[in-house]
């Protein structure tokens, strides 16, 4: 099993023009794995039923919103870690930053090292 990537043209950031032009590797993602599909493979090496395996990832799910909603971060050991991030307008004082500053919020994952080495020891396929 290998990873599929292509070559793609990019310009420099922040100049007019695109300046010098390179060619870069990019991942060709292939069709998206579906719960269904992860629940029916787990289910294969699992003494867990699909009801009970569902049950779980919909719990996961849960608690994991609950803990970056309070600005924790989330370690599942091996898979990796999540934690909440936000960017925000530049204002002239610290007095003025304010919630509403707030413009962006998202979630950052850090995959685990086991995950890391998966894709690197995958290998590559130029498409």
């Amino acid at each position: 099993m290998s990873l599929d990537f292509k070559a793609i043209e990019k310009g420099q950031p922040g100049v007019a023009g695109g300046g010098e032009k390179k060619f870069y590797a990019q991942i060709v993602n292939g069709k998206e794995a579906s719960i269904d599909e992860l629940v029916e493979d787990i289910e294969k090496f699992s003494a867990l039923s699909e009801a009970d395996i569902r049950g779980v990832i919909i719990a996961l799910e849960n608690e994991i919103q609950k803990k970056l909603a309070q600005g924790r971060i989330v370690r599942l050991e091996k898979i990796g870690s999540l934690y909440p991030s936000i960017s925000s307008n530049g204002e002239e004082s610290a007095e003025k930053v304010t919630s509403a500053s707030i413009k962006k919020v998202g979630v950052n994952y850090r995959p685990g090292k086991r995950i890391i080495k998966s894709i690197r020891d995958a290998g590559f396929n130029k498409i």
